[in-house]
């Protein structure tokens, strides 16, 4: 009897092996029926344009900018409180930067500004680049590790916070700061791995980054033909990554959904992308050519103008305008990118839900 009992397990064990790996071919074979019914493309086949045009019923690129400026607006001091508390979080983290940083940067926009009027431009560029270094350095350029870390999880939580304050506001609700500081925290996982499958897809690009520079280092870009071949490869890694970027980009607003998962996320975001890639593109460019014009139209004034304001108010000599507006700027390109980004989510499942 227990002979015949050993002889049934071990005739089970290939069985239940069996049955594992046909659930796992089912399974993957059910995935990739699914995504080649939802995507109209084919490897190495050309798609005809019936099958991959899509509609994409959105404003115009000044009226949808408007309409975020709008939205954010009507809730001022919800927003406004939210921008206000990144203030004086990155304040309190990384301070108000260097004194001699910003007097190199200020006195170079000053030269700057002299010889605009005299029709040299190579200065102002010169000095754009500068602004630029500074604002990204935070004119900190001293933070510690623990600094930068702080600095960067503060971003990511105003991000979260804007997000989940968005979507209750246009779901009728009236939400509080303190709630939305509070709850919106809770896909912190999902989206630091919706970040990380984004780096995976820079990969290409950063390959072609350093195989150019390798190339430009070891002197083969001298040669016509090796350097068109390697501009090719460059372009063709970039193209590679800015195709996988534009629908991953969505997946850190779908990430942040109840119960999203963050290859589920990218699923979604991918299937939203398609046949509309470069319109995302170009609203993606379109809105870092507003944030770059805005910080370039009320930043640089701030810094040419801070002697002529302090002398005309002798009293506020010792406010350090120009880190207090690098650092109020800051907060509201913050919410301002993270809400264009949502509400550019929101329109197109709103034109996919509509009625064809």
């Amino acid at each position: 009897m227990a002979k015949k009992q050993s002889i049934k397990k071990k005739n089970s064990r290939p069985l239940r092996v069996r049955t594992v790996w046909q659930k796992t071919y089912n399974s993957a074979r059910l995935r990739v029926s699914g995504l080649l019914r939802r995507r109209p493309h084919r490897s190495f086949r050309l798609t005809n344009r019936r099958d991959y045009k899509r509609s994409l019923a959105m404003p115009g690129f000044w009226s949808f900018t408007n309409y975020v400026r709008a939205t954010l607006w009507q809730n001022k001091k919800l927003f406004g409180g939210l921008a206000l508390t990144y203030a004086v979080a990155a304040i309190v983290i990384g301070g108000l930067g260097a004194q001699e940083t910003y007097s190199n940067l200020s006195s170079t926009l000053k030269e700057s500004g002299d010889e605009l009027f005299e029709g040299n431009f190579g200065a102002v560029s010169q000095a754009g680049l500068l602004l630029l270094t500074s604002v990204t350095s935070g004119l900190s350029p001293d933070l510690t590790e623990a600094q930068s870390v702080l600095g960067g999880l503060a971003v990511f939580f105003a991000g979260l916070a804007t997000i989940w304050l968005l979507r209750n506001t246009l779901a009728g609700h009236k939400p509080r700061l303190r709630d939305g500081l509070y709850n919106s925290g809770s896909p912190v996982l999902a989206t630091v791995l919706v970040g990380f499958i984004i780096t995976v897809q820079m990969l290409p690009a950063a390959i072609g980054i350093i195989v150019y520079s390798a190339a430009q280092v070891s002197g083969i870009m001298e040669t016509g033909v090796t350097a068109m071949l390697i501009w090719i490869g460059v372009i063709l890694l970039s193209l590679l990554s800015l195709y996988w970027v534009i629908s991953s980009f969505l997946a850190l607003v779908i990430v942040t959904l109840p119960g999203m998962y963050p290859l589920h996320a990218i699923r979604t975001a991918g299937d939203l992308a398609v046949g509309r890639r470069v319109r995302l593109l170009l609203r993606m460019l379109w809105l870092g050519l507003v944030v770059v014009a805005t910080w370039a139209l009320v930043i640089i004034p701030i810094i040419l103008f801070d002697d002529w304001i302090k002398q005309l108010v002798p009293a506020v000599e010792w406010l350090p305008f120009v880190p207090l507006a690098i650092i109020g700027m800051a907060s509201l390109t913050i919410l301002f990118v993270t809400s264009y980004t949502y509400l550019f989510y929101r329109k197109i499942v709103d034109d996919d839900a509509a009625p064809a």
